[in-house]
């Protein structure tokens, strides 16, 4: 009966380590209990031997895959390994190392031999040896013969008649109970959601990497009163209000600094180095000053009076120079100066940046920034002089942007108009114009704003100059 399954193919596993064949049946031994198959593939890839014989020993699964020359026979895998030689599947727990011998015959021609896997150990093992096929010099089938397709070439003869019918994707979908499936995840999540929420009860909560875990009080956004309102309110980017002052308040609020020590000159060169680090935000920063720039250095012009604020500009101005910018300072030369702004311009002129006393000796083109220092508190009357009213004619002409640094309150439309104005610890009552207030750190302590009556909280934070904007 073995016979009636030649022909057949058949899949056999041989475990792990020996890997799945398939092929077609050549022949079995019931002697020595062996099969064998003709044109084998070894785990999918085709053998070079046409023929491989298999111990019963070896095999751990025979599956039929297709029978041939058979006659309304019954096709299960028990019944044909039964027949077939009544072939056993292998014991577990034993060795699947093999012997792999060939014979070859005098008279043969062929460069290829069957080979034949048997169990070491067992009755019917021979001597090992091993033979390699060689290979034909010429690839597909000889110099003079067609050429194979490549899927033949990769995929090896009777893969078509071997595949089943194509797989019925719709009907399977069909079977699947959505609506079951659906109804069981709910109650699963619920069952979940249960459950975290009683841990949930029984742990603390748990807080975000931004969040304060510390009870905090409520923010005041109002840490700043005066005890004379100046009539308008600003406040920060993060809310909190900073009220104006009066010109009265303000000047009694430097008076205090000085008797404490914060002297003029010291005012002067704080309100430098910051209206200057602004005056470079301004014109570029980083992007504009760099060593591979140099043959495009801004330009800024300065115009100054002969008191308190032109001295804070021309301080300015010398922050500047030492930062590469190439700085004109306007100041004229026939008026009484006062001793802080003598010694400002003496500072000034060791940087070796031009001063002018005459509007025109300024630069005729445009120039990347304008910083107004023309008002000053105690005396208004200068608006009426003819310098600067020249000076202020010409930064309005021109195209560059203008900096106002503590510039004068008065009822009057400003004689410059300014982009921007930088006020001095607090802001003055400016009047309503399209100017950007912003203000100025000048180093006053705490102590001195209570002395003055005012109740302060510094609103600068980690900045030095900072925006307002209208309350």
């Amino acid at each position: 009966m073995a016979t009636d399954w030649l022909g057949s193919v058949v899949s056999i596993n041989c475990g792990l380590t020996l890997g799945v064949y398939q092929g077609e049946v050549s022949s079995v031994d019931h002697a020595s209990q062996t099969i064998s198959l003709r044109q084998p593939y070894h785990n999918g890839i085709r053998c070079p031997v046409p023929e491989v014989t298999f111990s019963a020993m070896d095999i751990k699964e025979l599956k039929i895959l297709d029978i041939q020359n058979t006659v309304n026979k019954p096709i299960s895998v028990q019944g044909a390994a039964a027949e077939a030689g009544s072939i056993p599947s292998g014991r577990h727990g034993q060795s699947n190392r093999i012997t792999s011998t060939h014979a070859t015959s005098s008279n043969s021609q062929s460069s290829t031999a069957p080979i034949t896997i048997l169990r070491r150990g067992s009755s019917n093992s021979r001597v090992a040896t091993q033979a390699a096929p060689k290979r034909n010099s010429v690839r597909n089938g000889g110099a003079g013969g067609p050429m194979k397709p490549k899927d033949d070439e990769c995929f090896g003869d009777r893969t078509d008649e071997d595949m089943g019918a194509d797989f019925d994707f719709e009907g399977n979908l069909a079977l699947f109970d959505k609506a079951a499936v659906f109804s069981q995840i709910d109650g699963t999540n619920s069952n979940r959601a249960q459950h975290h929420s009683t841990q949930d009860e029984q742990k603390p909560l748990s807080y975000r990497h931004d969040e304060n875990i510390l009870e905090v009080k409520p923010v005041v956004y109002r840490q700043i009163t005066v005890p004379q309102h100046g009539g308008k309110e600003y406040c920060t980017d993060s809310g909190l209000v900073v009220p104006s002052v009066t010109c009265e308040l303000h000047k009694r609020l430097l008076a205090a600094a000085e008797r404490w020590g914060l002297s003029l000159e010291r005012r002067l060169e704080t309100i430098g180095v910051c209206s200057s680090q602004m005056a470079l935000t301004l014109l570029g920063g980083p992007n504009r000053l760099t060593p591979k720039n140099v043959h495009q250095r801004p330009t800024v012009v300065l115009l100054c009076g002969p008191h308190i604020q032109g001295a804070q500009g021309i301080s300015c101005g010398r922050h500047l120079a030492n930062h590469e910018v190439e700085v004109f300072l306007f100041l004229p030369n026939f008026l009484k100066m006062q001793e802080s702004v003598t010694s400002e311009v003496n500072l000034y002129s060791r940087t070796g940046s031009k001063q002018v006393a005459s509007v025109k000796d300024l630069p005729a083109s445009p120039v990347d920034l304008v910083i107004n220092c023309l008002d000053c508190h105690e005396n208004l009357l200068l608006r009426e002089q003819s310098w600067y009213q020249s000076a202020a004619d010409w930064a309005n002409q021109n195209r560059a942007p203008v900096l106002s640094i503590d510039p004068a309150v008065s009822e009057q439309h400003q004689a410059v108009e300014a982009k921007w104005t930088l006020s001095l610890g607090l802001p003055l009552p400016l009047p309503k114009a399209e100017s950007r207030v912003y203000l100025c750190d000048i180093g006053i302590p705490t102590l001195v704003f209570q002395e003055v009556g005012i109740r302060y909280h510094s609103p600068f934070g980690c900045k030095f100059v900072i925006p307002l904007h209208q309350a």
